[in-house]
């Protein structure tokens, strides 16, 4: 009983965030958004010295940053994955300096770097898309 209580809450979950349907591209553009949400929410409590809210939203960047990291290919991704594995090293680490320091600028060199991955992640949509639609037509083909 309480594991059908579960799935039901998940799916209900899943719908309600957008997950469902979402393709591989989309899915990763929603950990970008939830990052930059959570850096903008982290410079909130900065400015109010709500510490504890800064490191569960920092906290929550890092989760997520470590969550891309993952997902990289550095078999076909060449370069690219090798740099962006370093970017959001980088990230992290600077993100652990504003939770020492406790100080808007490592947040703030973060939210710019993350716009600017975001921004060029945004911009290979369509490219993703077609991808994407060939290979579930290879699939279930």
């Amino acid at each position: 009983m309480n594991m059908k209580k579960g799935a039901q809450q998940y799916a209900q979950m899943n719908k309600q965030t957008g997950i469902e349907g979402a393709n591989p591209h989309q899915l990763i553009g929603m950990l970008y958004q939830g990052a930059l949400d959570s850096l903008q929410q982290a410079l909130g409590c900065i400015d109010r010295k709500d510490f504890e809210g800064r490191g569960r939203h920092l906290g929550r960047v890092i989760t997520i940053l470590g969550g891309l990291q993952s997902f990289l290919d550095h078999e076909k991704g060449g370069d690219i994955s090798k740099n962006l594995d370093n970017l959001y090293e980088y990230m992290t680490v600077r993100l652990y300096d504003a939770s020492r320091e406790k100080t808007r600028e490592p947040v703030e060199e973060v939210i710019k770097l993350m716009r600017e991955v975001k921004d060029g992640w945004d911009g290979i949509a369509q490219q993703a898309q077609e991808i994407f639609s060939e290979q579930n037509q290879t699939v279930n083909g």
